[in-house]
């Protein structure tokens, strides 16, 4: 499996950088029943739940990425106390 590399922003270390509505591009490194996990460079995955992974119904969440793909999420929210990060890859225009 070859995974592409994605250039972290150099301004995002940690989870509490982390805004929601940011839109950051990641890499996909796992994916469950659920949804997939994404590497966004603050040390923490963040989770894609599977009904936020496309506008349309989805079924598996194979059938939209797979691991290693470079993805575009946007931040839905953080959890700093429990270290979770909800993403989506749906509405990505910026609402910032």
């Amino acid at each position: 499996m070859i995974f592409k590399s994605v250039e972290f922003s150099a301004t995002l270390n940690d989870l509490e950088d982390l805004k929601k509505d940011m839109i950051l591009q990641g890499n996909v490194t796992n994916i469950t029943n659920f949804g997939a996990f994404v590497d966004i460079g603050v040390h923490q995955d963040g989770l894609i739940h599977i009904s936020k992974l496309s506008e349309r119904f989805v079924k598996d969440p194979n059938d939209i990425v797979s691991v290693g793909d470079t993805v575009t999420v946007r931040v839905l929210d953080v959890d700093v106390a429990l270290k979770r990060i909800s993403l989506g890859m749906t509405n990505l225009k910026c609402q910032c």
